[in-house]
């Protein structure tokens, strides 16, 4: 109720039915088929997640009435489009939202940009800018989508926003189909829930009549509702379900150099450069830049420049980043021991590495490495700090030596020159001189950076507590051990 006692026009998320809710209200029919066993066993790439589809809902309505904490604006590159979202968002948030949106000077495709509500019952406004669909351009119009969905999940978590209302941000006017669109809006939410889930509470799809019907028909394929609608939904989902974090995967295009043209495959025994395949654009030839085998022996004779050493060094890393951009990662992902947190206190992304959620022994090491390659690409452009959880691990969680100097020759450049700070909580003495020794004799370079941190306290001194995602063993274990009300001494001079 308003001041006056009229019934407000905003709609509280809380009251809205979930996605999950509108399953048990309609029960499937009785006469359906059973599911069949063998069925159950093959099991989709979305699989069905009671604790993610409480989160979502689908909602026939306006996005600019929901009180929750950001809602999502679909606008041009100058923030000054006329579509039914945007004009209902600027109709009920005031003039004051058109003289903040001067000040952020435009938006790029793909970028997401906040604001204050202002008079919404939203605390925030994420503007975004989606794509013009041309289908000769349809690859670089589903990266731009992408990214649209992708940024703003991404400012909600660094903003640490509970609920968040998503528009439809492919509008009329840019004409990208509805259908299409919708599976790149579906999947990327679902993927970005299955790593980053403990950060939102709620995600509300608003929609009108007609897309409606089309979320309604897509929805199961990415949060199935159960086993068998996790089943029925399997045949129905496109080739292309992108990769761990649902961003379009493009297969490179590839041609083949052989060593003797015009003569068949298999009419030579010679393996040379017939048995290559080599990406057009990142292959020297392709790129006109010599003989790469040349190089190598140059490198290996320390008689290469050290600005051609850089550039075999950034090749090398491209490869590995287009590998990780096209390898199923999900099960690296589900383990939750590398997420992005809030930020320090001057400003810096905080990116959490969990040391106890990583069996070594388990997994894929270099699927790790592809894993970490593929969230830190887009993190390092700009400073950042890690802070890494040495808690609780044991020597099933040990990471060899070998291992992070080959992560740390192989990342590019800005990883080193942006990192400021690597934040190493809960050492024990024996992590303390294997740390040494490496960053001594093995990597150098990051000596400097490493701050030992005995208890939370101390780290908060550095970044804000409500900054922070921290896993419950972490606080459980500070706690016990220094106290729940653990006052330190005065914060180390390396904080």
């Amino acid at each position: 109720m308003d001041p006056l006692g009229a019934p407000s026009q905003f709609v509280d998320v809380d009251s809205l039915p979930g996605w999950s809710d509108a399953y048990e209200a309609k029960q499937l029919d009785c006469h359906q088929s059973p599911v069949e066993k063998a069925q159950v066993d093959v099991r989709s790439p979305f699989p069905y997640r009671k604790d993610i589809n409480e989160k979502i809902i689908l909602w026939k309505g306006d996005v600019a009435l929901l009180n929750c904490t950001a809602i999502v604006n679909t606008s041009n590159e100058t923030l000054t489009d006329k579509n039914p979202v945007s004009e209902s968002i600027f109709m009920h948030a005031g003039p004051d939202l058109k003289d903040e949106l001067q000040k952020l000077k435009g938006c790029r495709t793909g970028e997401a940009k906040l604001t204050k509500g202002f008079n919404l019952a939203a605390r925030f406004i994420i503007h975004t800018v989606g794509p013009k669909y041309k289908s000769r351009y349809r690859t670089a119009a589903e990266s731009s989508l992408y990214s649209c969905y992708r940024n703003v999940l991404q400012l909600a978590k660094e903003q640490a926003m509970c609920s968040i209302g998503f528009c439809v941000i492919n509008t009329l006017k840019r004409c990208y189909p509805l259908e299409d669109a919708t599976h790149i809006a579906l999947r990327t939410v679902r993927r970005f829930l299955e790593v980053h889930g403990e950060t939102l509470e709620k995600v509300v799809f608003a929609v009108s009549e007609l897309e409606e019907v089309t979320y309604q028909k897509l929805l199961p394929l990415y949060f199935p509702r159960s086993l068998e609608e996790e089943v029925q939904s399997l045949p129905y989902l496109p080739a292309d379900i992108g990769n761990a974090e649902g961003e379009p995967v493009v297969p490179e295009r590839q041609i083949r150099i052989t060593e003797k043209p015009g003569i068949p495959d298999d009419a030579s025994d010679e393996e040379g450069l017939e048995a290559d395949l080599s990406f057009i654009g990142s292959h020297a030839f392709a790129r006109m830049e010599g003989d790469v085998d040349k190089q190598r022996r140059l490198i290996l004779q320390g008689q290469l420049s050290e600005a051609a050493l850089q550039k075999q060094h950034q090749r090398n890393y491209n490869r590995w980043l287009c590998q990780a951009r096209a390898e199923d990662l999900s099960d690296i992902a589900s383990l939750k021991a590398l997420y992005q947190t809030g930020v320090d206190n001057g400003g810096r992304t905080v990116m959490v590495v969990v040391g106890r959620n990583i069996p070594v022994t388990l997994i894929d090491m270099e699927k790790a490495l592809l894993y970490f390659i593929h969230v830190m690409d887009h993190i390092a452009v700009k400073e950042y700090v890690l802070v890494y959880f040495h808690t609780l691990t044991n020597d099933y969680n040990q990471l060899d030596s070998n291992f992070l100097k080959k992560l740390y020759d192989v990342v590019d450049a800005k990883y080193k020159r942006n990192l400021k700070a690597l934040y190493f909580v809960h050492p024990t003495f024996r992590s303390k001189v294997s740390a040494w020794f490496f960053t001594t004799f093995t990597v150098s370079g990051l000596k400097d950076k490493i701050h030992y941190v005995e208890s939370l306290q101390q780290l908060f001194t550095a970044i804000p507590p409500e900054q922070m995602d921290l896993p419950p063993f972490v606080l459980e274990y500070d706690a016990r051990e220094n106290g729940p009300y653990y006052s330190s001494y005065p914060p180390s001079p390396d904080l």
